[in-house]
């Protein structure tokens, strides 16, 4: 899959394409309704299928201090892309003088001039150019003039997740920062992740028998609420099932927020300096203080069981346990 930051990256002789737009952070499986109706469409006609993104978030440059956090970084979005058949990604850097961009400009810069677009898919409230001024009635206007057609597609999609209410991008943030990870986990279609490189935390883990990865997340990561979580540790290709601490280490007193995993029934692991991936499966237990260190010990033995048990319970097929 190609991957092309702005415009100027675009080939010369970039012939017909069938195009979606939107942030798509995450890439949750209402986003995935509508990028796999643009592969198909591209398949059917015979051209590319092309994802515009943007970076930064354009609320950041509209609202500065308003960035979101995110579900996935743009190189992950990248890969779910690619797994779902997209043939590149375009990620145009959202400055405030694009943001001025008139929704007929954008038209014609990005879809016409560049993209040479022959289909465009999108959602029903699809918006877009300055002041989001632009819907899916004037793009498929623009349509008639610029000779692409516009496929709407409902990205509808619920389930348990939310009481119900229909997947998106900010109920997934919702449920991430409550600890919801199952539910998360049911918009996305797969478990949340978080990334970034493991640095030298305490090592009180390792003095106490359960040695841990302390992943330093990128920028403006989503990450689950306080406590104890059953997931897995991504690194150097495997996957190794984990129990995952998210907080501030209350025990010690710590003022800092961290992610650590601890690779159940792994031993000398020595990831540090590694970029890895940590999957949430399911919560554990809130972040507590105990009376004493042997307490502590008790519980972390435990969540190591109980994080064992959903893990070993997911990989049967059997589903997160009640």
């Amino acid at each position: 899959m190609q991957r092309w930051r702005g415009l100027e990256d675009i080939p010369q002789d970039w012939g017909r394409s069938v195009v979606t737009i939107g942030s798509y952070d995450g890439v949750h499986r209402g986003h995935q309704l509508i990028i796999g109706r643009a592969v198909e469409r591209a398949r059917e006609l015979g051209v590319p299928a092309v994802v515009v993104t943007f970076d930064p978030h354009p609320s950041e440059v509209v609202r500065p201090g308003s960035h979101p956090p995110l579900l996935a970084p743009h190189h992950r979005r990248a890969e779910l892309m690619a797994e779902l058949g997209v043939d590149a990604v375009l990620i145009l850097p959202f400055t405030t003088e694009f943001s001025k961009l008139s929704p007929a400009d954008f038209v014609v810069k990005v879809l016409v001039d560049k993209l040479h677009a022959r289909v465009v898919v999108e959602g029903p409230n699809f918006r877009f150019g300055h002041k989001a001024a632009g819907n899916v009635a004037f793009l498929t206007e623009l349509g008639a003039t610029y000779d692409y057609e516009v496929d709407v597609i409902d990205l509808f999609v619920s389930g348990e997740a939310g009481g119900g209410e229909p997947f998106s991008s900010t109920l997934t943030r919702r449920l991430v920062a409550e600890g919801d990870v199952a539910g998360a986990a049911e918009i996305l279609g797969r478990p949340h992740r978080v990334e970034g490189v493991v640095v030298r935390g305490a090592q009180r883990g390792r003095e106490l028998g359960f040695p841990t990865a302390n992943v330093e997340t990128l920028p403006h990561t989503a990450i689950p609420a306080d406590g104890v979580y059953a997931g897995w540790l991504h690194a150097q290709g495997e996957a190794m099932p984990a129990a995952i601490s998210v907080g501030t280490n209350p025990q010690f007193d710590g003022t800092e927020r961290t992610v650590e995993a601890y690779a159940i029934d792994r031993i000398g692991l020595d990831l540090y300096g590694l970029h890895v991936a940590v999957d949430f499966l399911a919560f554990v237990r809130g972040q507590a203080k105990f009376d004493s260190i042997d307490a502590l010990l008790v519980a972390i033995a435990d969540d190591v069981k109980k994080a064992r048990e959903l893990i070993e319970a997911a990989d049967s097929g059997k589903g997160v346990p009640e």
